[in-house]
C-alpha cells in the first residue's frame, strides 16, 4: 500500500522470485564490512509542499542507527525525476536491513515561501510568525546541544524583531549555522516508513582480495632421473611455493580439486582419449576434475599429494603467511567414484543401461559423470553439505565452485543458506561462465563472488561498458572477481600480445575490481595455445603435471618482469582504500580509441579522501597518445582545481587538472596516479 508520502522504486532491492505471490519475501542485497553503498528511491507528494527523506540502517539486532539524509539526484530523464539518494555503510557483519523514512518538511516549505514573499514584501510579519512557530517546535523537540539551542533562540528572536529590516531578519533565518541545526533536527510531519529491505554484510574478503591459483601436483614436481617420468608434487612441496605467492601480495591461494582422480576413462596429455575401457598408461595423470576412485571421493585427498594431515599442514603454512586457502568444489564424479557404486540413483541412466557421462556436443567428457540433482535431491544435498563441512573443519573458509550453473539454483540457495546460518564467514565463488540471467541469479541467491565475462572484454567500448555494469548496475547482486587467466582460458589477447598484454590485463583487473585473480604461469608469460583458435593451453595442467623451475624462470628474461609488476600492483591495492571498493568506479573520457581512464575515491577516517586515477592503453603493440578529460566532480574536486599526481608505478609526479596529455607505450602501458595534494 502506498504511504502518505509515496516512496517507490527503491534500490537496491532483490526480489526473491518466490512461486507464492504476495509472500513479500526479498533476497538480501550484497554489502561488505565498512563498504559504502548507495540507497535511492523516488519520493514525491501531492501539491507544492517540500519533503525530506532519510535512510535508516537496522543492525542485525534490529537497532536503528542514526539516519542519513538523502539528497535529490539531478534528473537525467523523465524516469529520474524526484529521485533521492544516500550512501550508507555497515560497521559489523551480519543480516542488516534498511528503511527509507520520508516526511513532509514544513521548515523547507516555509523557507521556500519566505524567501519569495519576504523579499517581495508580501505577508512579511505573517511569514515571520509562522517561522517562529516552526523553530519553537524544533526547540521543544529536544535532543539539541547547547550551541544549537543558542542558534535557534537567536533565530527566533530575530524573526520577531520588528525593529530590524525584514531582509536582515530573513538573512539570519537563512544562515548556514541555522541550516545545519535544522538539517540535523528536522521536523518530520506525515512520516512514512518504507521497508525494511534486507542487506547481508559479509566480511571484507568477500569484496577485496588477490587470488593465486596453483596445482599442488605441479609445485615441486620433478623428473625421475632413472625413468624420465614426472614425479608428482605434494602438499609439502607445494607449501614451499607459498612464500613466493605471499611475497607477490596475494591473499588467497586457490587449489583445484585435490581428491583422488578416476582411473576409468582417464584423460591424457592435451586431453588425449583412449578407447573406452582401455587402461591409461602410468604417465597419464588425469584431470583433477574427474573426481573419485578406489582411493576415495570428495572427502579424500589424492594419495600422490600426501595425507589429510599433510593438507592440514599446508593450510597452517598458508595461514602463517596471511594466505587463505580456497578449495575447489566440483560436484561431479569419475566413473569409479564411490558414489557411483553406492548411489547409482544420483546419476542419469541412459536407455542402454549405462550412466551418462558429461557432454557438450561435440565435446565429450568420458571421465566425468554429472550428478542428477532431480534424483534423490534430499540425499544428494545432505551429502554435499557433509563434504563442505568436512573441509571447513580442516580450515577451508573459501570455496571456488566449479560450473554452478549446471546445477539447480534452488540447491545452491539452500546450501549457501545452511552454511551461512552457522558459519557466515565461509565464502563461495561461482565459476559460472554462462548466460547473464543465470550468472546474476547465482549472485543474488547467495554466492559471494562471481567469475565474469572480463576475460573477453578487450576493446575500449566493451571494457567501459563492462566496468560501468559491474560497478554500478549489478554490484548489489554480484561481486566480480576478475581472473586474467585460468587453466581453461588463455585469451588470444595474451597469446599474441607479448609481455605488454600481460601487464595491460593485470592492471585492468587489479585496479578496476577489488577482487582479481591469476593462474600460475601468468607471471612467466606462458602464452602458447594447444592450437590456433583455441583458448586451451598447450600441455595444460588440467591433464598433466607441469614442471616449472621457478628459481631459473624468475632470473631469466622469460619472466619479462611480470612477477615484480604483479607484486607492485598488489602493493598499490593494499596501500589505497579506494582500490578496495567496487561501487566507487567512475569512467573519464580519453580521446584515443585504445585508451581508457577511470578513477576511484574513498573517504578516509581523518576526513580526507583517497583518490586514484588509472589511465591504461589497451594496445600492446604500439605507442598511444591521448588527452584525458577528468570529471573533477566525480573526484570530489572543485571546477578549475589543479593538483599533484604521483605515478605509483614509476614514481614520477606531474601537475594535473581537468585536461591532461598522456603518452603510453607497451613497456609502460599504464599510469596509476594518486592525487597527492592541491596546488
Amino acid at each position: 500500500m502506498v504511504g502518505r508520502i509515496p516512496v517507490i522504486d527503491v534500490e537496491p532491492v532483490l526480489a526473491a522470485g518466490t512461486s507464492h505471490p504476495g509472500s513479500g519475501d526479498r533476497l538480501p542485497v550484497k554489502a561488505s564490512l565498512g563498504e559504502p553503498f548507495p540507497v535511492s528511491a523516488t519520493v514525491f507528494r501531492e501539491g507544492h509542499d517540500r519533503l525530506g527523506a532519510e535512510v535508516v540502517l537496522l543492525t542485525p539486532d534490529g537497532v536503528r542507527r542514526p539516519p542519513v539524509r538523502m539528497s535529490p539526484l539531478p534528473p537525467r530523464d523523465r524516469h529520474a525525476v524526484d529521485r533521492y539518494e544516500a550512501w550508507v555503510a555497515a560497521d559489523a557483519e551480519g543480516a542488516w536491513s534498511f528503511e527509507i523514512h520520508a516526511w513532509s518538511d514544513p521548515i523547507a516549505t516555509w523557507e521556500h515561501a519566505a524567501g519569495i514573499k519576504v523579499r517581495a514584501g508580501m505577508d512579511v510579519e505573517l511569514m515571520f510568525a509562522e517561522g517562529r512557530l516552526l523553530l519553537d517546535r524544533v526547540l521543544a523537540a529536544g535532543g539539541l546541544g547547547k550551541a544549537e539551542k543558542a542558534t535557534l533562540r537567536a533565530a527566533i528572536t530575530a524573526a520577531g524583531d520588528t525593529a530590524r529590516p525584514a531582509e536582515a531578519r530573513l538573512a539570519q533565518l537563512e544562515s548556514p549555522e541555522l541550516a545545519a541545526v535544522l538539517t540535523a533536527h528536522p521536523l518530520r510531519d506525515l512520516l512514512t516508513v518504507e521497508g525494511p529491505f534486507p542487506v547481508f554484510v559479509d566480511r571484507s574478503r568477500a569484496l577485496f582480495g588477490s587470488w593465486y591459483e596453483l596445482f599442488p601436483r605441479s609445485e615441486g614436481a620433478t623428473y625421475d632421473p632413472a625413468t624420465g617420468e614426472v614425479v608428482s608434487g605434494t602438499f609439502r612441496t607445494a607449501a614451499e611455493r607459498l612464500p613466493a605467492v605471499a611475497a607477490m601480495g596475494f591473499d588467497v591461494v586457490y587449489l583445484p580439486p585435490i581428491h583422488p582422480i578416476g582411473e576409468v576413462n582417464r584423460k591424457g596429455p592435451n586431453n588425449a582419449v583412449l578407447p573406452e575401457g582401455e587402461p591409461a598408461p602410468p604417465d597419464w595423470k588425469g584431470s583433477p576434475w574427474a573426481i573419485g576412485s578406489k582411493d576415495g571421493g570428495h572427502d579424500a585427498v589424492h594419495p600422490d599429494l600426501g595425507t589429510i594431515k599433510d593438507f592440514d599442514a599446508f593450510v597452517t603454512a598458508a595461514k602463517a603467511l596471511d594466505l587463505e586457502v580456497a578449495l575447489d568444489l566440483a560436484l561431479q564424479c569419475a566413473p569409479d567414484h564411490p558414489w557411483v557404486a553406492a548411489h547409482p540413483e544420483w546419476f542419469t541412466t541412459r536407455a542402454d543401461g549405462t550412466i551418462a557421462y558429461a557432454e557438450n556436443p561435440p565435446k565429450k567428457y568420458q571421465d566425468i559423470y554429472p550428478v542428477n540433482f532431480d534424483n534423490d535431491p534430499a540425499g544428494i544435498s545432505a551429502e554435499v553439505l557433509r563434504v563442505v563441512r568436512h573441509w571447513m573443519a580442516h580450515g577451508v573458509r573459501i570455496f571456488r565452485v566449479d560450473n554452478p550453473h549446471t546445477k539447480p539454483v534452488a540447491f545452491w540457495q539452500w546450501l549457501l543458506a545452511e552454511v551461512r546460518r552457522t558459519d557466515p564467514d565461509v565464502l563461495f565463488l561461482a565459476e559460472a561462465f554462462t548466460k547473464p540471467p543465470m550468472l546474476q541469479t547465482l549472485g543474488a541467491i547467495g554466492f559471494h563472488q562471481s567469475y565474469t565475462y572480463f576475460t573477453w572484454r578487450t576493446e575500449k567500448v566493451d571494457v567501459e561498458d563492462y566496468l560501468r555494469e559491474v560497478s554500478q548496475e549489478s554490484a548489489h547482486r554480484i561481486r566480480p572477481n576478475f581472473f586474467v587467466n585460468t587453466p581453461d582460458i588463455l585469451h588470444e589477447f595474451l597469446q599474441y600480445g607479448g609481455p605488454a598484454a600481460f601487464r595491460i590485463r593485470a592492471v585492468l583487473a587489479s585496479m578496476a575490481s577489488p577482487s582479481w585473480g591469476m593462474y600460475a604461469g601468468y607471471e612467466l608469460g606462458e602464452h602458447v595455445a594447444v592450437r590456433p583458435g583455441s583458448e586451451e593451453y598447450l600441455d595444460s595442467e588440467k591433464y598433466q603435471i607441469r614442471v616449472r623451475d621457478w628459481a631459473s624462470a624468475a632470473s631469466t628474461a622469460n619472466g619479462n618482469g611480470l612477477a615484480s609488476y604483479v607484486t607492485r600492483l598488489n602493493a598499490i591495492r593494499r596501500a589505497h582504500p579506494a582500490l578496495q571498493l567496487l561501487r566507487n568506479l567512475r569512467l573519464h573520457r580519453a580521446e584515443d580509441d585504445h585508451v581508457v581512464c577511470w578513477s576511484k575515491t574513498a573517504a578516509l577516517p581523518d576526513g580526507s579522501s583517497d583518490r586514484v586515477v588509472v589511465v591504461l592503453s589497451l594496445d600492446p603493440h604500439q605507442v598511444r597518445e591521448s588527452t584525458v578529460h577528468l570529471d573533477l566532480a566525480a573526484l570530489g574536486l572543485e571546477p578549475g582545481t589543479s593538483f599533484t599526481v604521483r605515478d605509483e608505478l614509476s614514481g614520477s609526479e606531474w601537475t594535473w587538472g581537468e585536461h591532461n596529455y598522456v603518452r603510453l607505450d607497451p613497456a609502460q602501458p599504464a599510469h596509476i596516479l594518486s592525487v597527492k595534494e592541491h596546488l
